[in-house]
């Protein structure tokens, strides 16, 4: 494969533009911390879905869908797609308390939430946790993509890929801050999906390929094709999607996927104008992640079985590609090189465009944990503005280079997928909850916190004899479930057994968020026996309503997703009634919608 002029000055022309917006929003955004952390609170709600589901369309992304095709099916994807119900959650229920509650980062919702000491460690050891280490191992998986794409593409040694990538992200994002990543989320969204949508119709009629006929012909990719999985292989059900819809959705922390919203999810809905802009930029957000954008990247996955059936064969084809990263997801970058010039530049520019997008986004993300929740909180409490802001950018370039380091000793997209959702099983129940029940406090969430990391390490140390092994104790699909079963047993007990926040810290926050719900009927009662006033006690709560728009909500995206599907597939008659209801799901959303503004 070979760059010519067009597709230079397509890929250049792409960073320039990018790197000048950084520059130009840069004075702005150095001004204080809520400029360059949340732009002032001034986002409107399309710039920030835009943005949110920018970020969300990294480099690793499509290789990790083409692992999921190729090893399991197109139901392999509802290890991703069942987060579709704690985003729609999300929308219609913790959106406008996220906006509510007024704080910075998502971190700082535990002095507001808890009080006293543990609370304090809590806010700066998670920050560390969750903006350090889980932050360098996402933006990692990030990396690696971009350096089997560099390889595959380019020629690219890791180290040039990740010199080159690195260097311009980092520049960007420690210059422009959240302004210049929303901004430039806006622009790199329409490059990056032209760019799969443009990749997917050429690959698909390539003569190689020979089009959808030839594909769905094709009797390796039939065994691939279903959306869901074969219903009498019972492992592959509990595990693909019995498991994802039950327990994982609602259980597992996961970046974009917080139960509950949390992360950078979190910091564009604080960074939104006001509550109903928190709650369209996260309903846009879900509707373009889950409904729009998988299937380009399912063609591809679906049309390199037929080039690349094996491994062996992408080996053939790539034999100067190091052992330790050749796998299932390097297929779509394989794919991606059989490109024209002109296509391949954009594609190539989308690429870039969606690494940026994410890079830049856990960058800012993850320096706003480190300068607010860390730095400020345990180190100089009084730091100026300009202080603040300038450890920002130098935090930025530390995580930048942490993570590039990691990605150097990384093979498969996949591994960090499962290590993420393993050490964040049993969390996600806390993070729903404990905005509507008084009891739990901040050992609660300490003791959930090291609960599900140390059993899955424990579940990982000995995972040959309790899952693997010939007469093992436990099926495979059982590694899951049991952590969020015995975490969730450990955080409870924990909860019951130390003493609850003190009143004073429980009124505080309902005084801000006003979450409602029976949840909190004990301390309505001692408010009222105290003479403090909490809430309109007429005020009808949300909740319930909420709930009924995520369920109709979660109908019409599967039903968009699904039946985008089915007429690619030719399957006309049940497209038809897929779409017929996506119709329908929409017209009772706009109507559960108008009633639940009234409410608020």
């Amino acid at each position: 494969m070979k760059l010519e002029l067009l597709d230079y000055i397509i890929i250049f022309g792409f960073f320039a533009i990018v790197l000048f917006i950084g520059i130009y929003v840069s004075k702005k955004s150095g001004k204080n911390t809520a400029e360059y952390f949340l732009s002032g609170r001034s986002m409107p709600w399309w710039l920030l879905g835009f943005s949110m589901v920018a970020t969300t369309f990294s480099t690793d992304t499509p290789n990790l869908v083409t692992d999921f095709v190729r090893t399991d099916g197109v139901s392999g994807n509802w290890g991703w797609w069942a987060f579709l119900l704690t985003g729609l959650l999300t929308v219609f229920v913790y959106a406008k308390l996220w906006r509510k509650s007024n704080v910075s980062t998502d971190m700082e919702f535990y002095d507001l939430r808890y009080g006293g000491k543990p609370a304090h460690f809590l806010r700066g050891f998670r920050s560390l946790y969750l903006g350090v280490v889980f932050n360098v191992m996402a933006m990692s998986a990030v990396t690696l993509a971009a350096i089997k794409i560099g390889q595959v593409m380019l020629g690219l040694e890791p180290v040039e890929t990740v010199l080159l990538g690195g260097t311009i992200t980092v520049i960007f994002s420690a210059v422009g801050g959240f302004r210049g990543v929303v901004y430039t989320d806006f622009l790199l969204f329409f490059v990056a999906m032209g760019g799969a949508i443009g990749a997917a119709v050429y690959l698909v009629n390539m003569p190689e390929v020979g089009g959808l006929d030839s594909i769905f012909a094709n009797a390796q990719v039939q065994e691939k094709m279903s959306i869901l999985p074969d219903f009498s292989d019972t492992d592959a059900l509990i595990g693909l999607l019995i498991i994802p819809l039950a327990v994982q959705w609602w259980s597992a922390w996961y970046p974009g996927g917080e139960p509950g919203g949390g992360g950078y999810i979190a910091q564009r809905m604080l960074a939104a104008k006001n509550e109903n802009h928190a709650i369209g930029a996260t309903f846009f957000f879900n509707i373009l992640h889950y409904a729009l954008r998988p299937w380009p990247w399912i063609l591809v996955a679906l049309a390199s079985i037929v080039v690349f059936p094996d491994l062996e064969s992408i080996r053939q084809a790539f034999p100067n590609v190091p052992e330790n990263i050749l796998k299932n997801d390097l297929a779509y970058s394989a794919m991606l090189t059989k490109l024209p010039t002109g296509l391949l530049g954009l594609v190539m520019a989308s690429l870039g465009a969606a690494y940026m997008s994410t890079i830049s986004t856990h960058l800012n993300w993850g320096s706003s944990y480190i300068v607010n929740d860390f730095y400020k909180q345990q180190v100089n409490k009084n730091a100026s503005e300009k202080e603040l802001v300038n450890v920002g950018r130098i935090s930025t370039v530390v995580l930048m280079i942490l993570s590039s380091l990691f990605a150097l000793e990384l093979n498969n997209a996949t591994q960090l997928f499962d290590i993420i959702i393993m050490f964040g099983a049993g969390t996600g129940l806390i993070f729903l909850l404990r905005w509507f029940w008084w009891r739990i406090n901040a050992w609660s969430e300490i003791v959930a916190m090291f609960s599900s990391g140390i059993i899955s390490i424990l579940f990982w140390q000995y995972e040959d004899v309790l899952f693997l092994a010939e007469g093992a104790p436990f099926p495979t699909w059982s590694k899951f479930p049991l952590v969020v079963l015995i975490t969730t047993i450990l955080w409870l007990a924990t909860t019951f057994l130390t003493k609850p926040e003190e009143n004073k810290v429980l009124y505080r926050f309902y005084k801000i968020t006003k979450p409602g719900g029976p949840g909190w009927n004990k301390i309505h009662a001692e408010a009222k026996a105290e003479g403090v006033s909490l809430e309109d006690e007429n005020a009808k709560w949300s909740v319930p309503s909420g709930v009924l728009a995520m369920i109709v909500g979660c109908i019409l995206v599967y039903g968009c997703l699904f039946a985008t599907g089915n007429w690619i597939y030719g399957n006309y008659p049940l497209a038809l009634g897929l779409t017929v209801l996506v119709v329908v799901a929409a017209f009772v959303l706009l109507k559960v919608w108008r009633g639940m503004r009234n409410v608020f």
